[in-house]
């Protein structure tokens, strides 16, 4: 990764822009790390370098990020579209959220939104970004 462009996944794997700073979206995270057994899922958050490049690079603004962006080689996915797709790449038993986009998508999406609107009233807000275990350390940029 050079200074100017933004990090990409890499193959068969996936980038997960998220809010460092938020405890829902920290908790997120923590899941994805417990039930991502395959380890496909690199995460970056979105006030640090690599993920406001991330941001800007895909037309979402890094200071006042309302969403989390997922990246892989299909391209880039936000809102509801990139929870659905992160918890179908778990697979088994969570690969049901994929019935999800049965859903009206904006139906969906105002849903997903009025959750990133309120995530700091609803859950909180730390002070500093989540900070990777020694073990968890290689799936961050």
């Amino acid at each position: 990764m050079s200074p100017s462009n933004p990090p990409e996944p890499d193959a068969g794997g996936a980038i997960v822009v998220f809010d460092g700073v938020c405890v829902l979206c920290s908790g997120w995270v923590g899941f994805l790390l417990r039930h991502d057994h395959a380890r496909q899922f690199r995460f970056t958050a979105m006030q640090g370098e690599a993920g406001r490049r991330l941001l800007d690079a895909h037309g979402l603004d890094p200071d006042d990020p309302m969403s989390f962006l997922l990246l892989d080689a299909t391209g880039a996915r936000t809102d509801s579209d990139a929870i659905i797709a992160v918890l179908a790449r778990l697979g088994g038993v969570w690969r049901i959220a994929a019935a999800l986009r049965a859903l009206p998508r904006g139906l969906r999406d105002a849903a997903y939104r009025r959750l990133a609107r309120n995530r700091y009233r609803w859950f909180g807000k730390r002070e500093a970004c989540h900070f990777p275990s020694a073990a968890e350390r290689e799936r961050f940029l």
